[in-house]
């Protein structure tokens, strides 16, 4: 807190929802922020502090900002281009060739903003993303004021954006170098999955990120035609071969995980690896179920992402929350399984973990930036409440976030977006749609 105890911003709620252990649910609390932190928390007759600005939010519930472990921004453009597909014939046959016909920087950074926009206005204040251009992305989410992990795309074959593995490196680390003492932007590694990268660029991948300490994404054991395919082609399921090469570690966030037998949980367990789990993605390409209970039981931190919205189709993690936790309980065969106050964990604290960002983000604790959400409650989608918690999960939309704080900087509010241009976004959307649907019609004649 500033000496003179004047701080920039006192926030007073009737709810605070902090996601600390030791203390994850108050009532009719304030919160002072400055210089981007939680400078001060306590009841809201106690706290002294004057302020810059007050903000009353009584039938508010203020909660850390959600994290969207895993996803593709500038996939927003594609959103409904080729749906009701499975994973290969969506990847190879439609999305593969779109994205080598039209991404390009000004493709990356309209649909980066796009899904920015999506973002905070569904209460995100902080996402994982892994596409090409990384580079654009991280001078958007810069201006955007919006906190990410970049996990730039490592494949064996040529994109718009690099030629070869090597080259997916280079431009990769020297992002990193580029970003390495940003307040908001981290990069790490992103190979897109064991049957698009060989053993040896993921060999340097997992030297590299020991000796730069960099986190790798990877998508991992999402269907069983990737794990059966793996086995007749190497003679191992996938997670065995990354294991092998010593790449399950905490550095790496395994995205998906549909299909994972006992032990392999066991093993993600001792090796402290990550999940990133996307259900509403894997529900729509029917790649099959994560096992989020049996996860959780055995101790790994599991994260929620909402993967691109060209294959969830949006990037909402209140839905993802809802969806992650019914399905978990259809899943196990247990109601009790995935309860209302883990699926809030795996949206904020887990997803900071999954990032390496948990002492800096994902709960409301002195010290911590200024990460946080209002939530107003007082709707007829919310009402009655009689545990806020299970509201949030099971009943309240995305559209009752009023108000977005990221580092202390307010990016939205009263719904209304302060560091992106929502009629502009939308504006250049309209165009990108009437571009590739003619385009697809003239290769159709």
């Amino acid at each position: 807190m500033s000496d003179n105890n004047i701080v920039s911003t006192l926030i007073n709620a009737r709810w605070v929802l902090t996601m600390d252990p030791g203390q994850p649910f108050l009532e009719h609390q304030s919160i002072a922020i400055d210089k981007g932190r939680i400078a001060a928390m306590g009841p809201r007759d106690s706290l002294r502090v004057d302020a810059a600005e007050t903000i009353e939010l009584p039938e508010h519930v203020l909660m850390p900002g959600l994290i969207n472990a895993h996803g593709h921004a500038a996939m927003s453009l594609f959103r409904g281009l080729a749906d009701d597909l499975p994973l290969m014939d969506w990847l190879q046959n439609h999305i593969w060739p779109a994205e080598a016909r039209w991404v390009d920087e000004a493709f990356t950074l309209e649909g980066a903003q796009l899904a920015m926009a999506e973002m905070i206005r569904s209460g995100t204040t902080c996402f994982s993303d892994m596409y090409f251009y990384p580079n654009v992305m991280a001078k958007a989410a810069a201006n955007a004021n919006m906190r990410c992990q970049l996990s730039f795309p490592i494949l064996d074959f040529p994109t718009n954006w690099a030629q070869n593995a090597d080259e997916y490196l280079r431009k990769g680390l020297q992002l990193h170098d580029d970003y390495r003492n940003h307040p908001l932007v981290s990069i790490a590694f992103g190979p897109h999955a064991p049957y698009t990268v060989s053993d040896e660029p993921l060999q340097k991948v997992n030297t590299m990120a020991v000796e730069t300490n960099m986190a790798i994404q990877i998508h991992l054991h999402e269907t069983a035609f990737e794990v059966d395919e793996a086995v007749k082609t190497t003679g191992k399921r996938p997670l065995q071969r990354l294991h092998d090469m010593g790449m399950l570690t905490p550095q790496l966030q395994a995205v998906h995980m549909t299909q994972l037998s006992d032990e392999e949980i066991q093993l993600l367990a001792e090796t402290g690896t990550h999940v990133v789990h996307c259900p509403e993605s894997n529900l729509k390409l029917a790649s099959g179920f994560c096992p989020v209970a049996k996860l959780l039981a055995a101790g790994v931190n599991v994260a929620l992402g909402t993967d691109g919205a060209a294959s969830n189709n949006d990037l909402d993690m209140f839905g993802e929350m809802r969806t992650a936790a019914l399905l978990a309980k259809g899943v196990a065969g247990d109601p009790s399984a995935l309860p209302a106050h883990q699926a809030l964990e795996m949206a904020t604290l887990n997803g900071a973990k999954a990032l390496g960002i948990d002492h800096l983000t994902g709960s409301l604790e002195v010290g911590k930036a200024a990460d946080m959400i209002a939530v107003h409650l007082d709707d007829v989608t919310c009402q009655p409440h009689y545990h806020v918690e299970s509201q949030l999960v099971y009943a309240t939309p995305s559209s009752q976030v009023t108000d977005s704080w990221i580092g202390g900087k307010q990016v939205m509010k009263n719904r209304q977006l302060t560091t992106l241009d929502l009629d502009d976004i939308l504006s250049k959307a309209k165009l990108w749609k009437a571009q590739i649907q003619l385009a697809d019609e003239h290769r159709d004649e």
